[in-house]
C-alpha cells in the first residue's frame, strides 16, 4: 500500500520532541548558513524542540561544528553535534570487546573518537585489530588502504563511516569515502559489516541515545523527525529506520525528483525550506481518479493526456498534491517515465 504525505494540524515543532536535521543543504551551505535556517531552529527549540545536528562527515570535530553554527546566532553545544566518526566508534565499541584493537584509516576526529570509545587505536595490521574503521580524509594514501586490506584479510571485522561515493569539494566533485572504501572490497571481497552514516538508520538511532545521555530521556521513535535535503540518505535513513521525515528544498532534492521517488526514498513531509518548523502541514486529500488536493491547491493526473497538472506551479500545496498524485500513478504500474510533470519553479514555491 502506497505511504502518502502526512499532514499535521499542529507545528512540527510541537508534534515531535526531537529534530535530527542535517547541516550541509538544510543549516549551512559551506561556510554560508542557508535562509531562515536560523532562526527556525531558535522558534522551534523555544516551542520546545531538542535539536540535533546530523552529518556523514567523519573528519571535522564536533566542537568546530558547533562554533561554526554558533557564528550565526544558534546556541549549540559539542555533543548536539552527531557526526559519522562519533557513532562509528559507539558502533566499534558495541560490538569488540572493551580495550580491543582497531585500525583507524581516517581523519584525527575518528582516531580520538575511537580511543574515547575505549578502544586501542592502531595504523599496524601486523598488531592483531580485532576491527578495522575507514572513514574520508583528504590525506590518505594506498598504503593506509592497503594496511586496511591486509587486516580485513586476517580476519578483522570491517567497519566504515560512511558510503557516500563522493563530495563535493571547492574545485568540484571528489572521490568520497564510498569510493575509497571500493577499492579496499575490490582487495579483500569482503563488504563491510555495518555502515555509521546515512542512509543507514544507525546515525538517527545512536543520536536518540547520545541526546539521552546528556541527561535528556530517551525520545521515542514516533516523537522524533529526520529532516534533510537528500532523499537517498537523510531521507532513505529514516525510512530504514522507522523514522517521520521532512525533505526540504533548501539543498540537493528538487520538486521533479520528489515526484519521480520511489518508495523507500519518500519522506514523510515536503517543506521549502526549516520554516516547516513552526508552521502546520495540511493533509493532501485523495478525490479519486487521480486528483488530489492540499489545502487550496489541487493537482490532477490526467490519465488519457499523460500529464499531471497543478493549480500554481509556485506553491508547496500544490508540490504536495502532485506529489501524491504522482507517487498513486508510479504506485499503480503507470511508467512515469511517459508522464510530463508539471514545472515547478524553485525560488517562488512557497
Amino acid at each position: 500500500m502506497t505511504r502518502f504525505l502526512k499532514g499535521t494540524d499542529r507545528p512540527l515543532a510541537e508534534a515531535y520532541r526531537l529534530a535530527l536535521l542535517d547541516l550541509d543543504g538544510v543549516v549551512y551551505r559551506g561556510k554560508n548558513p542557508v535562509e531562515h535556517a536560523a532562526e527556525s531552529i531558535r522558534a522551534a527549540e523555544h516551542a520546545g524542540m531538542t535539536i540535533e545536528y546530523t552529518t556523514n562527515n567523519s573528519s571535522r570535530f564536533q566542537h568546530v561544528v558547533a562554533e561554526q553554527l554558533r557564528g550565526f546566532g544558534l546556541d549549540v553545544e559539542p555533543w548536539q553535534v552527531i557526526t559519522s566518526s562519533v557513532v562509528a566508534a559507539r558502533m566499534v565499541a558495541k560490538a569488540v570487546p572493551a580495550g580491543s584493537t582497531v585500525l583507524v584509516v581516517g581523519a584525527e576526529h575518528l582516531r580520538e573518537e575511537v580511543e574515547r570509545a575505549g578502544l586501542v587505536v592502531t595504523d599496524d595490521p601486523q598488531s592483531g585489530p580485532a576491527a578495522v574503521i575507514q572513514g574520508w580524509f583528504p590525506q590518505m594514501t594506498w598504503q593506509m588502504m592497503a594496511n586496511a586490506a591486509f587486516a580485513v584479510e586476517a580476519g578483522a571485522t570491517y567497519f566504515v563511516t560512511n558510503r557516500d561515493l563522493t563530495i563535493p569539494r571547492e574545485l568540484g566533485i571528489a572521490p568520497g569515502c564510498g569510493s575509497m572504501i571500493r577499492a579496499v572490497i575490490a582487495a579483500t571481497g569482503v563488504e563491510p559489516v555495518a555502515s555509521a552514516g546515512k542512509p543507514e538508520a544507525y546515525m538517527y538511532d545512536e543520536a536518540r541515545e547520545l541526546n539521552a545521555s546528556a541527561g535528556q530521556s530517551l525520545v521515542p521513535k514516533d516523537e522524533s523527525i529526520a529532516i534533510g535535503d537528500r532523499l537517498d540518505t537523510d531521507i532513505e535513513a529514516g525510512n530504514r529506520g522507522g523514522y517521520d521525515s521532512l525533505a526540504v528544498l533548501t539543498g540537493v532534492t528538487n520538486p521533479h525528483e520528489l515526484m519521480l521517488a520511489p518508495a523507500h526514498l519518500r519522506p514523510t513531509y515536503v517543506a521549502p525550506d526549516l520554516r516547516a518548523l513552526g508552521e502546520t502541514m495540511p493533509q493532501p486529500v485523495d478525490h479519486g481518479e487521480g486528483r488530489w488536493t492540499c489545502g487550496t491547491e489541487q493537482a490532477v493526473f490526467d490519465v488519457h493526456a499523460g500529464r499531471i497538472d497543478v493549480s500554481d506551479a509556485s506553491s508547496v500545496d500544490a508540490l504536495r498534491a502532485a506529489i501524491c498524485a504522482a507517487w498513486q500513478a508510479a504506485d499503480s504500474g503507470v511508467d512515469m517515465d511517459s508522464v510530463s510533470l508539471p514545472a515547478f519553479e524553485m525560488t517562488g514555491i512557497r
